[in-house]
């Protein structure tokens, strides 16, 4: 028929235009997860620490330019020159960038970021051994009370205003990514600088770091929560501020692995932290065996950027910083006077210090979005 459509491609036309738009529900069903909920340290932090930071009034350099410039183009509260692992998991997962949650007025519905920078696993009132004295220095005054616990009772404060029943609840958070970020790296670090010794860390602070994680884990779970992902520990031996701190020590004992140059000792004591929290996640699993809880390994995929020059030069230099071995100092920090920022942060490992550049972030969330996508294949 010239001009018209062939009487089979006209029938799928009609077909097709008489055919009901697909439901909320279906468009739902396509998509695993409405929501994400977020906890953890700096790591994951999407901009709370404005907000504790002057509740103590703490000065927070990252409310200042480079912060932020890479992507957003102004500081955030991120620590980094762009995005976290976190939101380029959102990104792949089709949600929106995840709020923080003393920094939002809007809504939760679509999730809420608890984490905060500096924050620890275990109580911050464990690390203190009293109140700091009068114009003491602020470094005296971390942790701050934003551990583990608090941001579990921040979320539960919250609970209420997104569902009003169990069954509500269930079905919410049944449809949300609950991810609990690096916690680890603050406890030992602030243990280190008081003085304790990585053998005490192993032996007594790393299994009560991962029994507040798992119980953290439960908790999440009697509200509902059906997808899980844990961050493991960073290798602590190749982060500049410990680099830095056993340098300023002079430990005889420390001992440099030739090939990286990152602290044998504090790697595997990483590499111990880790492999308590998978056999934890492992019992967590058996006992709720309806449950899906993915590991997210953040040790090897650094340890990957640290051994492999192809992707990112003078791996343990950090891009913003002041003078001192690899680039970093307590003194003259990011965005002080006298600080320099490297002309292309996509060709670094480390922004700030401990802290990963967006193109590290990217390469960490790549492999953890494929776990998420594919969770048996995960890392157990």
């Amino acid at each position: 028929m010239a001009g018209g459509y062939p009487p089979r491609a006209a029938v799928s036309l009609l077909l097709l235009l008489l055919s009901p738009a697909p439901s909320s529900a279906a468009l739902r069903a396509r998509r695993r997860y409405d929501s994400i909920f977020v906890f953890g340290d700096s790591f994951t932090d999407t901009g709370n620490n404005p907000a504790v930071f002057a509740w103590y009034s703490v000065f927070n350099p990252v409310m200042r330019p480079p912060y932020g410039s890479t992507f957003f183009g102004f500081p955030t509260g991120r620590n980094c020159d762009g995005r976290l692992a976190i939101d380029f998991i959102a990104e792949g997962l089709g949600l929106p960038l995840v709020p923080p949650f003393l920094a939002h007025d809007g809504s939760f519905r679509r999730g809420a970021n608890f984490a905060v920078g500096g924050a620890t696993a275990i109580d911050a009132a464990f690390f203190h051994d009293g109140e700091p004295p009068a114009g003491a220095d602020d470094k005296y005054k971390f942790p701050l009370n934003t551990s583990l616990g608090v941001q579990m009772q921040w979320f539960e404060s919250l609970v209420p205003s997104l569902c009003a029943t169990t069954q509500e609840c269930e079905e919410l958070f049944g449809r949300s990514l609950f991810f609990i970020g690096e916690l680890g790296f603050n406890d030992y670090s602030f243990s280190l600088t008081k003085g304790k010794s990585v053998q005490q860390l192993r032996s007594l602070l790393v299994p009560d770091v991962i029994k507040n994680i798992s119980m953290a884990i439960e908790r999440l779970i009697k509200h509902g929560a059906t997808s899980l992902v844990v961050s493991g520990m960073v290798p602590a031996g190749c982060e500049p501020p410990i680099l830095d701190l056993f340098s300023s020590a002079d430990d005889p004992a420390a001992s440099y692995d030739p090939r990286t140059g990152c602290l044998k000792e504090m790697n595997e004591l990483s590499i111990h932290h880790n492999t308590l929290l998978q056999e934890s996640l492992e019992k967590i699993r058996t006992k709720h065996q309806d449950v899906e809880i993915i590991y997210a390994d953040f040790f090897s995929p650094i340890m990957e950027m640290v051994e492999s020059p192809a992707k990112f030069e003078d791996a343990l230099t950090v891009c913003c910083g002041g003078p001192g071995r690899n680039h970093f100092s307590t003194v003259i920090v990011c965005g002080d006077p006298g600080s320099t920022t490297c002309k292309d942060p996509s060709a670094r490992l480390f922004w700030d210090g401990a802290h990963l550049t967006e193109a590290a972030n990217r390469y960490n969330a790549d492999g953890w979005l494929r776990s998420i996508s594919s969770p048996a294949t995960a890392t157990n």
